[in-house]
């Protein structure tokens, strides 16, 4: 069996990696590079393998870092499952499509000034119908569900915390006698966010593929980031300025939204702030929240509580959503103080890049960066101090206030993965550090093998390893089953159509002897889709009593 690191090898992008096993290959994620130029050109080089041969692939969450290649692969001719969660399937279908449409209008640019030039047009990397046709490819599970890919392979997704459907991917591959599990920890969120739960523990692995993102770094104390933005947006308002943050469509806008919710459900604001209109300025973040509350049985606790008792935790006073480029372009024409949030996140495309146009230069704005600016981006350089940046093509002097609030970000910092990690129970026989630029891989790295005593590895792009060259005893992952008795289970398995609140509290408690290992993983299977019809009901319960209101 052999793991080829074919993307997002020392840096955060192009997540992309290879499992060959004796009889199948596997894709972990299919991301696309993002950065600066250079990066960008490793999304036009062909595969490092031949797509037709791909028999499936796992995807890990909706991010195009992830998954924005998939229409290019199914263009050059993969045919196989793309295994996701199915919010992770709602996502990436907006995703897709908006990845799509710019990739068709950056190639209509380009292609203007090679016809100036006189150079041959070049084609986009791929259209909005290839992204559209990508989708029948998709095979959404729920977490928790161990399904059998193949005779020889068997999969499990655990929420990562990262985003809506974000998985953490366990993976059992069987060869001869021998059974090796690998774990993806695809994106690992942080503790305590909003909305989403907190990351699942893994027990065991023989081998894990992990992301560092902030390996070397410490995010801001979770309490103070809330307390942090709205200083600076009063600060920004009471001088008549616009509060500019550029922000994730998925995820991140939807985490302020629920901050601000929070926020003015409490009436802690000064006066005037209640009148200050906060503007959702991206159709995909006005889609991706509606597909949030489609999925509200990924919320965490405290947000199903806000469900339950009537309040839509993904609205408030003076929220507004703009629809049209018409209304976006008003939003700069008027000098009103107010806050618009705005993708892409890290500034590279879409309307953020207008907004920023009209308000870098004024001295009473603020921009607040609230997420990962990766190398080559221009929110990166704007972040990291530059004194003027082009955009579309012109100048523009930095005046505004700029901050960033790392409290807000959705990847764990090296605390969180560390005390991730300190969660096996048996450690893995090697950890590959991926998803990190080179000083956080190798700081992280050098972390892990200083404290757990693991040999850890920071691959670099391209580079495969054998996973059969390491000796290791395989050991049977199997679900550990207690004893009950049938007839019981039986009992309050009917009982489930009188009462499923009570019934799902009560089979959690099962135990069972008597069941084989894949009679339980199917009754556990069912439970999880009776959880989420549960949660599914109550959010159509209280759209209803909204509307009625």
């Amino acid at each position: 069996m052999k793991i080829n690191f074919l993307g997002a090898a020392k840096m955060v992008t192009g997540s992309n990696y290879l499992i060959t096993t004796d009889t199948h290959k596997i894709l972990l994620d299919c991301g696309q590079f993002q950065g600066g130029k250079e990066t960008e050109k490793l999304n036009t080089l062909p595969f490092a393998f031949s797509p037709s041969e791909i028999d499936f692939l796992i995807l890990s969450h909706a991010h195009i870092d992830h998954s924005g290649r998939i229409p290019k692969l199914v263009k050059e001719g993969f045919r196989g499952k793309i295994i996701c969660t199915r919010a992770t399937a709602d996502l990436a279908n907006i995703l897709l499509k908006d990845s799509g449409h710019i990739h068709e209008m950056e190639a209509i640019w380009e292609n203007r000034k090679r016809l100036r030039a006189g150079l041959d047009p070049v084609e986009p990397l791929y259209r909005v119908e290839d992204a559209e046709n990508s989708f029948q490819y998709f095979d959404p599970i729920l977490y928790d569900q161990k399904i059998d890919v193949t005779d020889s392979i068997s999969l499990r997704f655990q929420d990562a915390g990262h985003i809506l459907g974000s998985s953490i991917v366990e993976l059992w591959i069987r060869e001869g006698n021998k059974e090796t599990k690998i774990v993806f920890s695809g994106d690992i969120g942080t503790k305590d966010r909003p909305l989403l739960r907190n990351p699942s523990y893994i027990e065991d692995a023989d081998y894990l593929i992990l992301e560092s993102t902030y390996g070397n770094r410490l995010h801001e104390e979770p309490e103070k980031r809330v307390a942090k933005l709205m200083d600076i947006i009063t600060k920004t308002i009471t001088r008549g300025g616009t509060v500019v943050i550029p922000s994730f469509a998925v995820g991140r806008t939807q985490e302020l939204i629920y901050e601000f919710n929070k926020y003015y459900d409490n009436k802690e604001m000064i006066e005037n702030l209640l009148k200050v209109p906060v503007y959702v300025d991206s159709p995909m973040a006005t889609s991706a929240t509606e597909i949030f509350r489609k999925h509200a049985d990924c919320f965490d606790e405290e947000t199903r509580k806000y469900i339950l008792n009537g309040d839509n935790p993904l609205d408030f006073y003076n929220l507004r959503f703009t629809k049209t480029a018409e209304e976006s372009r008003l939003l700069n024409a008027s000098e009103e103080p107010k806050i618009i949030i705005s993708a892409s996140g890290m500034c590279e495309a879409g309307r953020i890049k207008h907004h920023l146009k009209h308000h870098l230069w004024k001295r009473n704005s603020s921009v607040i960066f609230v997420g990962y600016q990766a190398e080559g981006t221009l929110g990166r350089s704007i972040k990291e101090g530059a004194p003027s940046v082009k955009i579309f093509g012109e100048k523009i002097q930095i005046r505004a206030e700029i901050h960033s609030i790392e409290g807000f970000s959705g990847h764990a910092d090296q605390r969180e993965l560390m005390g991730w990690l300190g969660h096996f129970k048996k450690l893995p026989k090697k950890i590959f550090i991926v998803h990190g630029e080179p000083e956080a891989a190798a700081h992280f790295a050098q972390t892990i093998d200083h404290t757990f005593k693991v040999e850890t590895i920071v691959p670099n792009l391209y580079e495969s390893f054998d996973l059969n060259e390491y000796d290791f005893n395989p050991q049977e992952t199997l679900p550990k089953i207690d004893t009950i008795e049938t007839d019981r289970l039986m009992n309050i398995t009917k009982n489930m159509i009188l009462d499923l609140n009570t019934a799902i509290e009560r089979i959690h408690t099962l135990r069972a002897s008597d069941l084989s290992s894949k009679d339980y993983q199917a009754l556990k299977n069912k439970l999880i889709h009776l959880e989420k019809d549960i949660i599914d009901l109550n959010m159509l319960l209280g759209d209803k009593e909204e509307r009625m209101g």
